[in-house]
């Protein structure tokens, strides 16, 4: 059974979502000012963010 995906869910789960690749904790924040490296990680303090991976549907 394959369920169908809201775009406000989309929005909501995905959309300005960062993960820290240090300690994998998520952040909401704008893209340039992540670009910029403005953003940093509330728990480790790196700098280094990518956008959160959407789930693959089994």
């Amino acid at each position: 059974m394959v369920r169908k995906t809201f775009p406000e869910a989309m929005q909501r789960i995905y959309h300005r979502v960062f993960v820290c690749r240090k300690c994998k904790s998520k952040i909401r924040a704008d893209h340039t000012k992540v670009r910029e490296g403005k953003v940093k990680c509330r728990k480790c303090g790196s700098k280094i963010l990518r956008p959160k991976r959407k789930e693959k549907k089994a």
